[in-house]
């Protein structure tokens, strides 16, 4: 078992766009459905693997690109230290107060490493100024629980 992280920041508008952020339909709409059904379906299931924008579901992460995963840990700890660096980096521009608070953030740390290290998955998102929106995932790989069969992303090896 190791894991993966996963960093994205953008506009909110962008994150908002749900339809791009879950997988397409195991099955296609019927022959005979309307035009724009279709097409809306063949849009998504192009564009779902190969947006970068997160998920709904933090599994789905391992089916995207390689090249946005943002490191590999195989301790759960070295992977929450990724995601606690990426807090202090991006605290000073989240909008809420609370988002900010050192010690709270310091709590979802502690909280990610014993999430990941029994086999979670961790995924944390905060509102930035402007507005704009940051999502920080770590995904559990070979197996992960909600999608076991999902190819690792990235060659790894021990």
């Amino acid at each position: 078992m190791h894991h993966h992280g996963y960093l994205w920041t953008g506009p909110k508008e962008r994150f908002d766009n749900e339809a791009l952020r879950r997988p397409p339909h195991p099955e296609p709409p019927p022959a005979g459905s309307r035009p724009e059904l279709i097409q809306r379906y063949r849009e998504v299931a192009a564009e779902f693997p190969t947006t970068d924008l997160p998920p709904l579901e933090t599994a789905y992460w391992l089916i995207k690109p390689r090249s946005i995963v943002r490191g590999t840990w195989e301790e759960a700890k070295e992977a929450a230290g990724w995601l606690g660096e990426r807090l202090a980096e991006y605290a000073p521009r989240c909008a809420a107060e609370r988002d900010r608070d050192t010690i709270r953030l310091a709590r979802l740390v502690d909280a990610a490493a014993e999430h990941l290290h029994a086999g979670a998955d961790v995924s944390y998102g905060f509102y930035l100024e402007r507005p704009s929106y940051l999502s920080l995932a770590v995904v559990t790989c070979s197996p992960n629980r909600a999608l076991p069969g999902a190819a690792c992303p990235v060659a790894w090896s021990r």
